[in-house]
């Protein structure tokens, strides 16, 4: 933006997203966009954050102020731990002496780096004919999806950490196997989602950049947490848990070899859940 760079407010006058090149990219475009709820999200916590620091501030003025607080080293101690609480030190002038405390915004700063807010830039190097401008930002926002299964593989769901091995060929089974279950994983999510908070009807965004909508429907499962029959909604990972309340026991009776299994009865969510991936659950045994 410095010097009329080719990244400028005025691109997005009538638009949110815009196309620039710049020679330090050579062979790559950037789509620049900007978010103005994001933009107003970063104000008002730049805001709140300020307002927090002064509120710290206060009492050590006042102490200054006072004569309970001299000296300049104690004085700038007592600054340091207050001031870099929120990591605001750089949006303030601090003038500190013996006897006096002064601090005060530095608001040409603030008002500088409040022109950013809600910019950023996407680069790829992919041709405008194979992925035109809100296409990219689209993908690149599906990322998101990609890092949710990283997680779920690492952790969440899947839980397939720590990895010990060492040997290439066995690497590369632990990977197919994870990715495998990731894959069966989204099988789950979609066939699942009527008895999860999923959104089954996302909206068709025309707008890229502006921010996810969830479907009335979604906004409904969210506010009321139970479906017409009062069957609570629950997350993935709790409806996971709640199949998980489903076993099958072998039972002995004391004194003899004789066995028995003894089934729980599942509750409506385990058959429904069962009767959405087409299967049913295993009632009798063979």
């Amino acid at each position: 933006m410095a010097d009329d760079g080719p990244l400028q407010l005025s691109l997005f006058d009538e638009q949110d997203l815009a196309e620039i090149t710049s020679p330090d990219f050579p062979g790559e475009r950037l789509v620049a966009c900007r978010n103005p709820h994001l933009a107003a999200d970063r104000a008002r916590k730049r805001e709140d954050l300020l307002a927090a620091t002064e509120k710290l501030l206060g009492p050590v003025i006042a102490r200054v102020a006072a004569g309970r607080l001299r000296g300049a080293a104690k004085i700038g101690v007592e600054v340091g731990k207050v001031i870099s609480k929120y990591k605001t030190a750089k949006h303030f002038d601090v003038a500190i002496t013996d006897t006096s405390l002064t601090v005060q915004r530095r608001q040409a700063q603030i008002q500088e780096e409040a022109a950013l807010d809600g910019l950023y830039v996407i680069r790829t190097p992919v041709p405008a004919q194979e992925l035109d401008g809100p296409g990219v930002v689209t993908a690149y926002k599906n990322l998101k999806h990609v890092e949710r299964d990283f997680r779920s593989i690492k952790s969440d769901d899947l839980d397939l950490r720590p990895v010990f091995h060492r040997l290439e060929e066995r690497v590369k089974a632990h990977v197919l196997i994870c990715m495998l279950a990731c894959y069966l994983t989204w099988h789950l999510r979609k066939a699942w989602a009527p008895l999860t908070f999923t959104d089954e009807d996302s909206p068709r965004q025309d707008n890229p950049v502006a921010p996810a909508r969830r479907s009335a429907r979604a906004q409904a499962k969210a506010s009321c947490q139970h479906d017409e029959t009062g069957r609570p909604y629950r997350s993935f990972r709790g409806l996971l848990e709640h199949l998980a309340t489903l076993p099958r026991n072998q039972v002995r009776f004391a004194g003899t070899q004789i066995t028995l299994p003894m089934l729980t009865e599942p509750t409506s969510t385990q058959r429904e859940a069962f009767s959405l991936l087409g299967t049913a659950i295993p009632l009798t045994l063979t």
